[in-house]
Formats: C-alpha cells, structure tokens, sequence
C-alpha cells in the first residue's frame, strides 16, 4: 500500500503542530498500532523532546502575538520536519521514493504553516484574546484527531486534509486585508516606540512608569 496519503497528511499536520505529529506517531508505533513509523520515531528520548515541545506550543500557541511570534521562529521548523517525517515514513514502507515523500511531506507543511501563520495575525487584530485559545484548541484537536484517523484510513484522511488547506488557502485570501492591517499597527507602534525613545533621549525625561 502507498504511504503518499500518510505523508501528505502528516505533512498538513506538521505545518501546524509538528511536535505533536511527532509524538502521535512516535507512541501510535510504539504501541504496535502501526508498522508504518519507523523506528527512529519511537525512541524515548524523540518522545520525551517531542512531548516537551509540545507542551511549550501548546502555551505559546494560546497568547497573543506571541503565538505570531513562535509562528515566525518555525517557518523553516515545520516544514522541515514535515519533509523529514515524509521521508522517514517512505524509508519505512518503500513504496514511495524518500525524495519524493520529502518533497510532499515538506512543501505541504509549508503550505499549511502559512495558512496557520496568517490565520493568527488576522485574529491578532481583534483585541479579545479568547480566538486565540479556541483556534489553538480546535488545531491541536484537528491535528490529533485527524494523525489518528490516517493511521486507520489514510486515503480517506489525505481527502480531508486536502480539503482543510483549500479551505485555508481561500480564508488567508479573505483575511489578507485584515493581516495587512495588523502589520501596519504592528510596524506604527514600533514607530511610535522608536519617535519616544529618542524624544526622552532629546529631553532627558525618564521611560514612562519609572519615578524621577
């Protein structure tokens, strides 16, 4: 059986968390529930690493802006480790080439992660913080529930995970005005920082909240 569906999904998955692709794999292998995760998956300390991290997103991925700013520092992690993944389970099965599950694996994971990424700082924009924590709940539930369904039906969970990042495709595309606006208070508030600091430096005046 071709592992291509497995590696796409794994791949979608990857661009939004992939510490916890990791980690379902790793125990979904070392639970025998699969014989589709290689080895190198299921290693304690992958797991413990893997479990660590995810806890870290986990935190991160509910605050806001800082959960942009963790976007930011993984755009070259995610993609990497869902091409990495891709490949590692095309090594295992040996039906798909590692090239080319890496390709697929790593390309859709980039795709995903800017769907994510964009996704956030369009919620940023709004001042509430309570997007933040059910976007970030609806993902992990997402990833989790669907890593789990492709190890059972993977073509069926490939479908689905294709369907979700046309579906995120288009929102980014209708959000984008929203995105720009977040980047324009973004970049004013800098500027406003940068003009007070060189006016206190002007003026000899104190930071704001510190006594004379």
């Amino acid at each position: 059986m071709s592992v291509l569906p497995l590696v796409f999904t794994s791949g979608w998955a990857s661009g939004i968390n992939a510490y916890a692709v990791v980690l379902l794999l790793g125990i979904f292998g070392r639970t025998g529930l699969t014989d589709e995760v290689p080895a190198s998956l299921q290693r304690t300390d992958v797991l413990i690493i893997a479990a660590v991290l995810f806890l870290c997103e986990a935190v991160a991925d509910k605050v806001p802006y800082v959960d942009s700013i963790w976007d930011t520092v993984h755009t070259v992690i995610r993609p990497v480790s869902g091409g990495v993944i891709g490949a590692l389970l095309a090594g295992q099965s040996g039906s798909l080439s590692d090239i080319t599950a890496g390709v697929v694996g790593g390309s859709t994971a980039l795709a995903s992660h800017f769907v994510k990424a964009g996704t956030r700082m369009a919620i940023n924009s709004s001042p509430e913080p309570f997007t933040n924590v059910a976007v970030s709940i609806a993902e992990d539930l997402g990833v989790a529930g669907l890593i789990t369904f492709a190890i059972f039906n993977p073509e069926a969970a490939a479908i689905i995970a294709g369907v979700l990042l046309a579906i995120g495709l288009a929102l980014m595309i209708y959000l984008w005005s929203r995105i720009r606006r977040f980047l324009r208070r973004r970049a004013q508030r800098r500027e406003e920082r940068r003009l007070a600091a060189e006016a206190r430096a002007v003026t000899g005046a104190p930071p704001p909240g510190r006594p004379f």
